[in-house]
């Protein structure tokens, strides 16, 4: 389908290479009857928390009684501590279905059931979970989780990578009585042994991870979650190009079982599969526990005089004020990392550039330094311009989330401030900070799309938007319903408790379609818009796209190929070549780049065309060519 070569494919599969090993002993201690030579202080302690519990190796025992290692290899020396060996792999832990289970609502004991009869007839069926935001989705299909394992049977639990935190791999904890496996980036090397081999024995039950989850070795797979089916993250972009949620669906086709796809935004996608009647649908109208969805204002930006260097109206200043002296918490959202995204010489207008992409360096101020989004170059902050020299005319322009905290700490100077970004908020550091805002201790969140993937912040009563405007205007045919489901998802985190709660959306163009629609929460008449609009180009999911990047070192030899490559395209009726053009982002990581973009019907075999356009077409030199079927990115 993504015309991909089955080696590429293996070697996903073949991801943890320590499976193939032969099984690894560990070796562990215990507190033996000898007594050492010598005694110390340190040797006692080792001695005193080695006879309390199970055998620890020994790291963990030196950890544990705050000495080094050396010490316990002393006492091994002694003969005081005797060598017990440990299974290579640790087990994992069978789920306990009836551990944890919340009591459900009416709506939700009506959606359980329907999932666990669509899990029960054991036949592939896709269900999708449509459920408006704090409706208790996560409740519903842990029953569906829960139906397949009762079989026998595993079940991957898919979310975007962004959106594994720990607090959620709390909830299966406690839901299951067992700890998940865990496949995503962050799991080191001799985890993802254990895993793999789990996985493959079938004695990792239950397996929360990230899209490349998908191509771990099941023995008995019998159920797929994909989370957030919405999310453009599924999508793999570097190396083999695919869509994990649309590969979910073909595993579950091939393999006879059931998948269900879960959002309070569905994609355009499901939505159209739905109307098809190739998926069914279970619906969660509303909150669970509170009826009311928060209410959404509209600033209108071109009315409100902010300050130079200010990025915050009146309304929404006030709107914070009023939640903090109330005792609530706010957030307020801003999907631009950094410090601002970009830096301008007010002397000669020179603009700082990464050196390797065509594209602007974005100021971290907090690390003190100049990054690329794009490739990851890094330099500091000069101090002069590096055009024309003058010093103290560099500018930054516009905002990002730390230059957003200035403002912040600026206008509200006794808030408890916390920011959530993946540039500043990382591994245990971001667990305990959004562990800390669950427990309202900040009562002032700024946050980028990090805090809009499925959070509960029970003491969040006040969202406000910064700026909605970022992704209206693009070449992405998707733009309008990411932004739509952004907004909508940002806007769910308020009222999630037992108080209400509301959103403001600062906004240039508050007469926009997409606006007017999250104003009166008329989710259902915009995507219809959406749907006229798509159907009548003939895009997602109406028609079809590939998108064809050509790239290399030299831009002329780029550009001469790429041309090539449009002038052999064959003739096809319902199919046309678009291109080929710079890409929007026309040179990263030093290559050169030039886009082709092929749309069809969705009746035109897409794949034979681009086979028989291709079949001769190698690259020679530092020439690439990437096909991407079903792109989700236009840069």
């Amino acid at each position: 389908y993504y015309l991909e070569p089955a080696g590429n494919v293996l070697r996903m599969v073949l991801r943890a290479p320590g499976a193939f090993e032969g099984p690894r002993e560990q070796t562990a201690y215990r507190a033996s009857d000898s007594a050492p030579k010598r005694m110390t202080p340190q040797r006692a302690r080792v001695l005193e928390v080695a006879r309390e519990g199970f055998a620890m190796r020994a790291a963990e025992l030196a950890e544990a009684a705050g000495v080094g290692v050396s010490v316990i290899k002393a006492l091994v020396k002694d003969g005081a501590l005797a060598a017990v060996a440990l299974p290579a792999l640790r087990p994992f832990r069978a789920p306990d279905l009836n551990a944890g289970g919340h009591a459900l609502s009416r709506a939700q004991t009506m959606a359980a059931d329907a999932l666990r009869a669509v899990v029960a007839q054991r036949q592939h069926k896709v269900m999708l979970l449509d459920g408006v935001t704090g409706s208790g989705k996560t409740e519903v299909y842990f029953e569906a989780m829960a139906a397949a394992l009762a079989a026998g049977h595993q079940v991957l639990l898919l979310l975007p990578e962004i959106a594994l935190t720990q607090s959620f791999i709390a909830r299966v904890e406690n839901r299951f009585g067992c700890d998940p496996a865990q496949w995503h980036s962050d799991v080191r090397p001799r985890e993802r042994e254990r895993v793999w081999r789990g996985v493959a024995d079938g004695s990792a039950k239950i397996v929360v991870g990230a899209r490349s989850a998908l191509f771990l070795p099941w023995k008995k797979l019998g159920l797929i979650i994909v989370d957030e089916e919405h999310e453009g993250a599924y999508k793999q972009d570097e190396g083999v190009a695919y869509h994990a949620r649309d590969m979910a669906v073909l595993y579950g086709s091939l393999a006879r079982f059931p998948v269900i796809l879960s959002s309070a935004t569905p994609s355009l996608e499901s939505l159209v599969n739905v109307d098809r009647g190739r998926y069914g649908v279970v619906k969660l109208a509303d909150r669970h526990g509170r009826p009311e969805l928060p209410a959404i204002g509209l600033i209108d930006m071109k009315r409100e005089a902010l300050q130079p260097g200010s990025w915050l109206s009146t309304p929404l200043v006030q709107a914070v004020q009023a939640t903090l002296d109330a005792g609530e918490q706010a957030l307020l959202f801003l999907n631009r990392r950094g410090y601002a995204p970009l830096t301008l010489c007010r002397a000669c207008g020179h603009r700082l550039e990464c050196p390797h992409c065509a594209a602007s360096l974005v100021e971290h101020r907090f690390r003190r330094q100049l990054m690329c989004h794009h490739c990851g170059h890094m330099e500091p902050v000069p101090k002069a311009c590096p055009a024309c020299g003058a010093e103290g005319k560099l500018t930054p322009v516009g905002p990002g989330v730390e230059r957003l905290a200035e403002e912040v700490k600026q206008s509200f100077p006794d808030a408890r401030l916390a920011i959530l970004s993946s540039d500043l908020t990382r591994g245990v550091f971001l667990r305990d900070t959004l562990r800390e805002v669950e427990q309202g201790i900040p009562n002032l969140v700024i946050g980028t799309q990090l805090v809009a993937k499925g959070h509960h912040f029970p003491h969040l009563t006040l969202v406000g938007v910064v700026d909605a405007d970022l992704a209206l205007e693009s070449s992405d045919p998707r733009g309008a319903e990411r932004t739509w489901a952004l907004m909508a998802q940002v806007a769910g985190r308020a009222g999630r408790g037992e108080r209400p709660g509301r959103a403001l959306i600062q906004t240039y163009v508050p007469e926009h379609p997409l606006m007017q629609a999250l104003k009166k929460g008329d989710r259902d008449g915009y995507l219809g818009q959406e749907k006229t609009i798509r159907e009548a180009a003939l895009l997602p999911p109406y028609g079809r796209l590939a998108g064809l990047v050509v790239s290399g070192a030299d831009a002329g030899e780029v550009e001469r190929f790429a041309r090539g490559l449009a002038r052999i395209a064959p003739l096809a009726e319902g199919l046309s070549v678009l291109g080929p053009a710079p890409a929007p982002i026309a040179l990263v990581r030093g290559r050169h780049r030039w886009r082709l973009l092929v749309k069809a019907r969705r009746d035109v075999a897409l794949q034979d065309f681009l086979r028989l356009w291709l079949k001769d077409v190698k690259p020679k030199g530092s020439l690439a060519l990437q096909v991407d079927v079903d792109p989700y990115n236009f840069l």
